[in-house]
């Protein structure tokens, strides 16, 4: 059994088992098919009766018309032969004749009617050996006649034989036709019976169906009114939840605005010292320097301390190297800050940015390093996007610049933006053959200050945070698929065209 069939079972077992008015109203309807469906197989058996009995009707007619026949058809051969037998004419052996010879077929006719019916059959068996009996009489005193005997044959007539047989014959066709009217009497009651009780059912049937009706009805306005009540919560719930979530919404503008406007303090605020420390750097540097000419002075006329030279020559340029270097990683991370704060701040404007051109021209602009890299950029055609085009270019050229900063330098670089639309959404991959990132920082490299792998390349970790927010700023979402020493594919979506009431501020 396949997944959906047994979902679909579970589900069914489910509906069945729970008292619902959905059940309850499926249940009526379930009652009412069945009683449409009892009613019409009624309907279809009284049918099928009211045809058998129409065919018992129409072979008891034609049983007893052809008994009737038989009958007058001896009558007629009777009738020949004592025209015959009384003046001697010619032409009323013509009647019997005629009669005789078609005699046996209406018998076998009648014979094939009463074929299977063991109360006929038998009757209709005896009806062919008295019109036979009657047959051979009528033939013998016609030879007596004939041959001179007319006395001898008179006499046969005066014995009353033929009437006897005839009496018979005509009482045996009295008693199939009292057989077939008693029978007909009997299926004419039953199918009235059985007429009636179909017409019973079908009015109960039809009683009941508009009982159901009314009783559906009204647990469907019941159900109806439910579910408009539920609507009406349900609105009354989504206008608070509409009305909390604007407040909250409002409290996280407020928020961020501070956020932002602290970031731009703290960042303002620790330059100044900052440009301090390296001033001062700058001016113990001068210093050593003079200390240093005086060493060098003093060297000339006297030995010098050999802890004092190491400590002017080599611990202080050491200790003011170190110094400067995180002074200027300070001022890197400063200006990245300050530049996180100005972004947020700034206003998007949308427009329809034609995306093959905008990301060509991002891949010419590192020809150079991609020359030097051994590697190509393959653009290809992009779908249109309604966006900001700053945002949108700084995105992109982040993403292409790690890309080929990340190459791997043992086999020829590739790097392909392709892109496609999805209904609401437009979808833009940018894929390379570098050096891969592990599972495990496939999140962490989104977050400041954080980075990936070897780091034997410039940077401060804050790139593809800034990526993240400008991504999330317009409306769309980032996410990256890699492996490491396979490549890189980030994952780009972005809605097709930029509401800004819906663009967050980060």
């Amino acid at each position: 059994m396949s997944s959906a069939w047994r979902d679909t079972l579970q589900a069914l077992g489910h509906f069945l088992r729970t008292p619902t008015l959905g059940r309850r109203v499926a249940g009526l309807l379930v009652l009412a098919i069945l009683l449409l469906l009892g009613s019409n197989v009624a309907t279809f058996v009284m049918i099928q009766r009211t045809a058998d009995f129409n065919e018992e009707v129409t072979a008891a007619q034609q049983m007893r018309r052809q008994t009737r026949t038989v009958l007058i058809r001896l009558i007629d051969t009777e009738t020949g032969q004592r025209g015959y037998l009384l003046t001697g004419n010619p032409e009323y052996l013509q009647i019997n004749q005629e009669a005789a010879r078609d005699l046996p077929v209406m018998l076998d006719d009648l014979e094939a009617f009463a074929r299977g019916d063991a109360d006929i059959e038998p009757r209709v068996a005896h009806l062919r050996e008295l019109a036979e009996i009657k047959a051979t009489e009528l033939q013998r005193t016609i030879d007596m006649a004939r041959t001179g005997r007319l006395g001898q044959a008179l006499g046969v007539v005066r014995s009353n034989e033929g009437k006897a047989t005839m009496d018979g014959f005509r009482a045996e066709a009295a008693a199939i036709d009292e057989i077939l009217e008693t029978r007909m009497q009997f299926r004419t009651r039953q199918s009235e019976w059985s007429s009636t009780v179909t017409v019973l059912a079908n009015a109960i049937g039809a009683l009941l169906i508009l009982g159901f009706a009314g009783v559906s009805a009204w647990l469907i306005r019941r159900y109806v009114m439910e579910i408009q009540e539920a609507r009406d919560a349900v609105a009354r719930m989504n206008a608070s939840l509409e009305a909390k979530v604007r407040e909250r919404t409002s409290d996280l503008t407020r928020a961020n605005e501070e956020i932002q406007r602290f970031a731009y303090i703290v960042s303002h605020d620790l330059r100044a010292p900052l440009v301090n420390v390296m001033g001062y750097t700058s001016e113990l540097e001068q210093a050593g320097r003079v200390v240093d000419k005086a060493i060098t002075e003093a060297e000339s006329n006297r030995k010098v301390d050999a802890d004092v030279v190491t400590a002017v020559r080599e611990d202080m340029p050491e200790a003011i190297g170190f110094i400067r270097a995180s002074t200027e990683k300070m001022d890197r991370l400063i200006n990245a800050i300050l530049k996180l704060s100005r972004e947020g701040r700034r206003s998007l404007v949308p427009e329809l940015l034609d995306m093959t051109a905008m990301v060509q021209g991002i891949a010419d602009s590192v020809n150079h390093q991609t020359a030097e890299a051994n590697a190509e950029i393959v653009v290809e055609p992009l779908p249109r996007l309604d966006s900001d085009r700053l945002s949108i270019e700084q995105v992109f050229g982040n993403l292409i610049d790690n890309a080929v900063k990340y190459l791997d330098h043992d086999r020829p670089g590739r790097i392909v933006v392709s892109g496609e639309a999805d209904h609401d959404w437009v979808i833009y991959r940018i894929a390379d053959n570098g050096r891969g990132i592990a599972p495990r920082d496939h999140e962490r490299i989104f977050e400041l200050f954080r980075r990936s792998g070897r780091q034997d390349r410039a940077g401060e970790g804050l790139g593809l945070a800034f990526v993240r927010n400008s991504v999330r700023r317009l409306g769309g979402d980032i996410t990256v698929d890699s492996e490491l020493g396979k490549g890189s594919t980030f994952i780009l979506k972005f809605p097709t065209r930029l509401i800004l009431a819906d663009a967050g501020d980060f």
